[in-house]
């Protein structure tokens, strides 16, 4: 039982930094807000059903997290700006930090794993243009 506590308190707490560093993200551009919450969404789940209810309610961050749910996707501004920082981090990565080709041969397939992913979210078709 106490075993069980820990891990919930680990999640929540897990959960808790996810979502700041989400918010951060909202002003820092070079810091994803998405990944962030949808972690945020993973860890709440696991560890309160209070907090993952309240974000998915959010006035702020709710609707996002509903669209990625439910299959709507994401906007194709997200859909770009992530595949550009990713790829911009990849590569920076790659050509400045790597000291090992296996490194750089992993970091590659893992951009190319991320970029499949988010080619295959549907993507959010903007409301005012819809109507």
């Amino acid at each position: 039982m106490r075993r069980n506590v820990l891990v919930r308190a680990v999640f929540f707490a897990a959960g808790t930094v996810c979502l700041a560093l989400a918010a951060v993200g909202v002003f820092l551009p070079i810091l994803p807000t998405t990944p962030f919450l949808l972690l945020t969404a993973a860890f709440y789940l696991r560890s309160s059903e209070r907090m993952y209810l309240w974000l998915y309610e959010n006035k702020y961050f709710g609707e996002h997290l509903r669209n990625y749910r439910d299959g709507k996707g994401i906007p194709l501004a997200t859909k770009l700006f992530t595949a550009a920082m990713l790829w911009t981090a990849i590569l920076y990565s790659i050509f400045f930090i790597s000291t090992h080709w296996a490194l750089s041969v992993l970091l590659a397939m893992i951009a190319v794993a991320v970029s499949m992913h988010i080619l295959q979210i549907p993507t959010l078709e903007n409301e005012l243009n819809a109507g």
